[in-house]
């Protein structure tokens, strides 16, 4: 009798412990590669919330919180990368369930885990995008009317030309 009772509450427990995958298997941070080209320029990231969590420069690393702590919690973020002479670009940062907690929980029937335990803990989010890699192109390529302010001449790439303006070039041989 004490066998039989034993193994009840071994599978229960057993249960219980593979019915939250994303919790077990996932972390609450994520480790985010912020590059830049130029390299050298200025990072600002804001939570959801609007509060500063981030201020460096280029190339660099930053540990992100997955989740704000509340139930359903995801966090996201902007970062905002700057260099004086180049267009300033935001990349938002969001959070999207991760294969752990969509498939784990699946898999090992974790009612448990999909509603209550991987929601608390976070860990069954995953930050998108995993990297950032900015491509900093300069003001005046941007500039609307496409002339440096100084009457200088600037030679920029089509792909960094507006398409608005591409009809308005004139070719030089």
């Amino acid at each position: 009798m004490i066998s039989s009772s034993l193994r009840t509450l071994s599978a229960i427990a057993l249960a219980l412990s593979l019915s939250a995958c994303a919790t077990i298997m996932g972390q609450p941070t994520q480790l985010v590669p912020i590059a830049s080209t130029p390299s050298d320029a200025s990072i600002s990231i804001t939570d959801e919330a609007g509060l500063e969590v981030f201020r460096g420069r280029t190339p660099t690393s930053v540990t992100l919180p997955k989740s704000t702590g509340r139930y359903w919690g995801g966090k996201s973020f902007k970062v905002v990368i700057t260099k004086d002479g180049y267009q300033a670009q935001t990349i938002p940062v969001t959070t999207a369930p991760n294969g752990w907690y969509l498939a784990g929980n699946f898999l090992f029937g974790g009612v448990i885990g999909w509603f209550i335990v991987d929601p608390m803990s976070g860990n069954m989010y995953t930050l998108s995008p995993d990297a950032i890699s900015a491509q900093m192109s300069t003001s005046t390529a941007q500039n609307h009317n496409n002339r440096a302010t100084d009457g200088s001449i600037s030679i920029v790439l089509l792909q960094d030309v507006p398409a608005a303006l591409r009809d308005k070039m004139v070719r030089v041989n």
